[in-house]
């Protein structure tokens, strides 16, 4: 088939699915999968394991062929000639919902123009597309030279040990791009460090400190239960304080949230109420020995002020964000995640925070870490996609590199592409992913689907 018939084809598919797109996305953001406790069948807990079950059965609707992997991942295929795989890779976990929701996290919205629910964009969105891009091929009727397959993880948010069962279990791809980023296309991911900086055992004040929903969010919620007489505290423009009875104040920070990869312009409601802590006296020598180092640690979102910051040619500077706090066993636990380019290695920040730690009388508890990944942006098929995003867009866009983590590092040969639009301007009342209110342009939705579904078919014609 020419191109320019199957543009119209492809065209013709958008415009008569739109309100059926809307109707299956609506049944996958009703599923609450946040990660949970394991149970047979369900490696990551029932929330996972009923939205893969959902998108399953949407895909059953259109006649492709499936396939639950053991509740790990679920796929949806249609058959080429050859048993080599073009796939594309979502997820279906999402983030806890978090605070300051105007609506129902769980219930999709629709309001001028935009969607609003979790998952939306972060990943259920680009998930509903992709199995609708199969659903164009297998209502083609054309032979496919190679299998595509729709692949749907149900762990990527917290450890992606979905995709690591996967291709120990199953074949891998001989291309693979995820919707799970920005457009254009990122053909690098920044490499990533883990784990929580431990204060020693403190002794005075503090009745109580929580924070954050996962460590990849910069919080926009977090208190602290302090013994002090509340009506000798002020307020301050982020922090309120209100008497919680027996000589005990609540100290609660109202921050802005995001993504952890990208925290410019975001406000950690922790270092929030920390500084208020330590700026009005209200806690121990001890304790302020722990929080003096929590100061330190969130004073900079590139790592400057605990000196690891890095940068180099290929990839944004290194970023630091705190995400969770808890208080237990009288010590402060504070969570980190750390993206960081190639000028820096995983031993070289163990390293550095060990030391850190160590200056404030705590501890490092490391946890996962990993290199930089980025492919040659020269090779076909990332000209194939871009080359497919300029021509739909009209724009001159080039690829680029991230801070943000996907599943493409797991695969030999894989990008993500899409489906964030880079600095567009949305109302005020549209969040982030992995905010709240997190929210779509439903027009972007239409877009990207025709973008999916011709480098499809343009990657079909690559030599593999």
């Amino acid at each position: 088939m020419e191109e320019t018939q199957l543009l119209q084809k492809i065209d013709a598919f958008v415009e008569a699915n739109q309100e059926n797109i809307l109707r299956d996305l609506a049944a996958l953001i009703r599923v609450p999968s946040v990660e949970g406790t394991p149970e047979p069948g369900a490696p990551f807990g029932p929330g996972p394991k009923e939205a893969l079950k959902t998108a399953l059965a949407i895909a059953d609707s259109m006649g492709l062929a499936t396939r639950d992997c053991e509740g790990y991942m679920g796929y949806a295929e249609v058959r080429g000639a050859s048993e080599k795989q073009i796939a594309t890779i979502t997820h279906l976990d999402v983030v806890p919902e978090g605070n300051g929701w105007t609506g129902k996290p769980f219930e999709l919205a629709r309001r001028e123009g935009y969607i609003l629910g979790r998952g939306v964009a972060d990943d259920k969105g680009p998930a509903v597309l992709t199995l609708y891009a199969a659903k164009f091929f297998a209502e083609l009727g054309e032979p496919l030279p190679y299998t595509l397959r729709i692949l749907l993880g149900a762990n990527e948010e917290t450890g992606m040990k979905d995709v690591d069962y996967y291709l120990e279990h199953y074949p891998m791809p001989a291309f693979c791009f995820t919707p799970d980023a920005e457009f254009p296309v990122c053909y690098g991911e920044k490499g990533g460090f883990s784990g929580w900086l431990v204060s020693a055992p403190t002794a005075g004040n503090l009745v109580a400190f929580e924070g954050g929903v996962a460590r990849n969010v910069v919080p926009d919620r977090a208190f602290a239960l302090v013994k002090a007489d509340a009506a000798a505290l002020r307020d301050t423009e982020n922090v309120k304080v209100t008497d919680e009875g027996n000589g005990v104040a609540r100290i609660a920070g109202f921050g802005k949230g995001g993504h952890a990869a990208s925290p410019k312009g975001t406000v950690n409601a922790i270092a929030l109420v920390v500084n208020y802590l330590l700026d009005n006296a209200l806690c121990s020598k001890d304790e302020e020995r722990a929080l003096k180092m929590l100061r330190t640690f969130h004073a900079e979102t590139d790592g400057s002020s605990i000196g690891i910051d890095a940068r180099d040619e290929l990839f944004d500077p290194l970023t630091c964000v705190g995400g969770v706090i808890k208080w237990e066993d009288g010590k402060l636990r504070q969570s980190f995640d750390i993206r960081f380019p190639t000028s820096t290695t995983v031993d070289t920040l163990r390293a550095s925070l060990e030391k850190f730690a160590a200056s404030n009388g705590g501890t490092l508890e490391a946890g996962d870490g990993r290199p930089p990944f980025y492919v040659d942006p020269k090779a076909p098929v990332i000209q194939v996609l871009i080359d497919t995003y300029n021509e739909v867009t009209g724009k001159q866009a080039v690829p680029f590199t991230m801070g943000g983590g996907t599943y493409a590092r797991h695969f030999a040969s894989a990008v993500s592409f899409g489906m964030e639009e880079p600095g567009a301007a949305v109302p005020t009342w549209v969040g982030p992913m992995h905010g709240p209110d997190e929210g779509v342009r439903e027009g972007l939705l239409w877009e990207a689907l025709k973008i999916y579904i011709l480098a499809i078919s343009r990657l079909m014609k690559l030599k593999f």
